[in-house]
């Protein structure tokens, strides 16, 4: 649910999230807040109460746009529905919230607010959820739900071709190599790891768990 439909369609038309949806194992629908409004400007948002600069997303178009997307989920069998509000104070999501919600729910809307967010009424009416995807404010919800359709979308099975490359279920390490085995840059030699030539996969694994504890340290220290 947006303000702005048409900043979804080239994401959603490329890469692994269009094949899952050519091959119907995943819908992802756009639903214009403009469009159930009944200001006759089309306009979606009015001034705070209490004062306080920008604009505050009003209850109506929002409950409206709601309503109508469960009338068409009404003709479903078995729906399991979540209703997620994107927030700078929401709760930090995560990729084990990403495989949960997977799991669990067979649709999720998610409302994508926008100037000085949703009013409060809201998230009580619709009993919704509030996320973050990160400790900093965007200019609006589209980017944060691109990211967490993109995220519970590779935990669906058959998205992805390779279900090992879900990087949680396998060591992995940030440092990844492809070819060439040397690669030559202003006279300097930049060589692969002997270790992951070796074909010795126990030594590898040993060699990625390392590399990744080590690069998890500094994050901790950087915090």
């Amino acid at each position: 649910m947006t303000i702005f439909p048409a900043m979804f369609e080239s994401y959603f038309a490329e890469s692994i999230i269009s094949r899952a949806i050519e091959n119907k194992l995943l819908e992802v629908h756009t639903y214009a807040l403009r469009d159930f409004t009944i200001d006759k400007h089309r306009r979606v948002d009015g001034k705070p109460y209490g004062g306080g600069p920008g604009m505050v997303m009003w209850v109506d178009p929002l409950i409206r746009c709601v309503e109508s997307i469960n009338k068409k989920l009404a003709r479903k069998k078995n729906v399991k529905e979540k209703v997620i509000i994107f927030s700078p104070g929401g709760k930090q999501f995560t990729n084990t919230i990403a495989k949960a919600t997977a799991k669990k729910y067979t649709d999720v809307i998610f409302i994508c607010g926008r100037y000085e967010g949703i009013d409060a009424r809201v998230k009580k009416i619709l009993k919704a959820e509030e996320w973050s995807i990160g400790p900093y404010v965007l200019t609006g919800g589209e980017l944060p739900a691109m990211v967490c359709i993109d995220t519970i979308s590779r935990h669906i099975s058959g998205v992805l071709n390779d279900e090992n490359s879900l990087e949680e279920s396998r060591i992995a390490s940030h440092e990844t190599y492809a070819r060439p085995e040397i690669y030559e840059y202003k006279s300097k030699k930049y060589r692969v790891p002997k270790v992951l030539l070796s074909g010795n996969h126990k030594l590898i694994d040993e060699y990625r768990t390392k590399k990744e504890n080590k690069i998890g340290k500094k994050d901790v220290l950087k915090a």
